[in-house]
């Protein structure tokens, strides 16, 4: 279907024809540009369903050429020229924008809107330095480790000066984060003591604070924590233990998990 012609039609011609329709006595030349009006629309729905016409083609055909976009020198005449189009105009040129972003999208380049945007002199993407970062406070489940001085303490002369004493101030803070295995273990060597004329072995005892199950409580938190709040696999699991020299079988897992769902 191709592409009917221009219908040129003033407001008030369109008002006088809808007069006449009302009381259903239109003209031969009502008549003709209703056929075209009616020509325009099944070329246009045709169209737009086929994806054959592009928005930059619609914005031309429906409110022609219109004025170009003032250049980036010129501000005063950007604002003249923009009170002085109407809102056809300016709906018009947003949507060549979108017309033009989106074939800069798809050949690969900065769309039109974004590189406009965008202040020359100022580098693009990332953080600026100091954003994104935790206080010490933040870390509430860190070890605290006090350091103290090698050398000097409170009441002290001091060694630059030679005249003044050194008193305490808040303290400095150190954060450094590592890294360690879902699950640890430790290695206890028992020393075991045998006597050479009877035979009998003495076996020296744990620490009071080891447990005498081989799984603690906090161990078995760990493992219901990753399975059912980080969802990982008893598999993944096993073998990143098994990574790090500590391993724990997917099934022996479930057995700990298990005892925790049955705790009461």
């Amino acid at each position: 279907m191709s592409c009917p012609e221009t219908i040129t039609l003033s407001a008030a011609a369109g008002e006088a024809i809808l007069e006449r329709l009302a009381v259903y006595a239109p003209s031969r030349s009502d008549c003709e540009i209703l056929i075209q009006v009616l020509r325009w629309y099944f070329w246009l729905a045709a169209a737009l369903q086929e994806a054959k016409l592009s928005l930059t083609k619609l914005r031309t055909l429906l409110f022609g050429q219109g004025l170009q976009p003032p250049t980036r020198c010129a501000p005063e005449a950007s604002s003249v020229s923009t009170a002085s189009r109407g809102d056809g105009a300016i709906l018009g040129d947003g949507l060549a924008r979108d017309e033009q972003d989106r074939r800069s999208a798809e050949a690969g380049s900065t769309p039109a809107s974004v590189a406009s945007a965008a202040e020359p002199g100022k580098p693009q993407g990332g953080h600026r330095p100091g954003t994104g970062r935790l206080g010490a406070e933040a870390y509430v489940g860190a070890e605290r480790v006090e350091c103290r001085h090698e050398n000097l303490a409170v009441g002290q002369r001091c060694p630059v000066c030679g005249q003044g004493t050194l008193y305490a101030v808040p303290a400095g803070v150190e954060v450094r984060i590592d890294g360690q295995a879902l699950l640890s273990a430790i290695r206890y060597a028992l020393e075991k003591l045998r006597c050479s004329a009877c035979g009998q072995i003495f076996t020296a005892g744990l620490p009071v604070r080891v447990g005498a199950e081989k799984y603690s409580a906090r161990a078995r938190a760990v493992l219901v924590v990753s399975r059912y709040y980080l969802g990982l696999p008893g598999y993944r699991v096993q073998a990143y233990q098994a990574m790090l020299g500590v391993p724990v079988p997917d099934a022996t897992q479930w057995d700990q998990i298990e005892k925790v769902g049955d705790c009461r």
